[in-house]
């Protein structure tokens, strides 16, 4: 049992669309800066997945593909910090 339960869930639809939103954002300007926010487009397509697979475990539905698309979304997260850093021996400006 999980309290506030209806609330959660609410919470993750937000998510949800939050990443949508930013999902669509990311590739529009993606196309315009031909691909150079490739951090930006992992981390927005992670927060799609991330809030599928949280949608999926509080509704009691596929437990094992929700772990699945959770692991999937960390290791997006991962790549888009990965991809994102600056290059060695380039000073932070």
């Amino acid at each position: 049992m999980i309290a506030g339960r209806r609330y959660w869930i609410l919470i993750w639809y937000g998510f949800l669309l939050v990443g949508i939103a930013g999902a669509v954002a990311s590739a529009y300007w993606g196309r315009r800066t031909h691909g150079r926010n490739l951090d930006e487009i992992l981390r927005s397509l992670a927060t799609v997945i991330l809030s599928v697979g949280m949608l999926f475990l509080l509704h009691g539905v596929a437990d094992l593909a929700a772990r699945i698309l959770l692991g999937v979304a960390i290791a997006l997260f991962l790549g888009a910090f990965w991809v994102g850093r600056p290059p060695r021996g380039r000073a932070a400006s």
